[in-house]
């Protein structure tokens, strides 16, 4: 069990780096809860690797900083009906 959630860890990390995904994203495409992605993400990834840590770090991070953007998107179009 313990070797499957590092796996996924390394997994999750590697498919945010390469399509900037969103935590919500990936947890989608792994079948996962958010929670589940940040715990495999912030605790478990750092002990297996911690360059790929820093390198998903930065892409969640910038996520955040933009997060409110997107949500103002989101809004404009579900009032205009697009």
């Amino acid at each position: 069990m313990k070797g499957n959630m590092e796996e996924r860890a390394r997994d999750l990390a590697l498919y945010i780096i390469e399509n900037r995904a969103t935590v919500r994203g990936a947890a989608r495409k792994f079948g996962i809860s958010k929670s589940t992605v940040h715990k495999d993400l912030s605790e478990r990834l750092p002990a297996i690797n911690h360059s790929l840590y820093d390198q998903v770090k930065a892409i969640l991070e910038e996520n955040k900083a933009e997060r409110h953007i997107r949500g103002g998107i989101a809004t404009r179009k579900k009032y205009k009906g697009v």
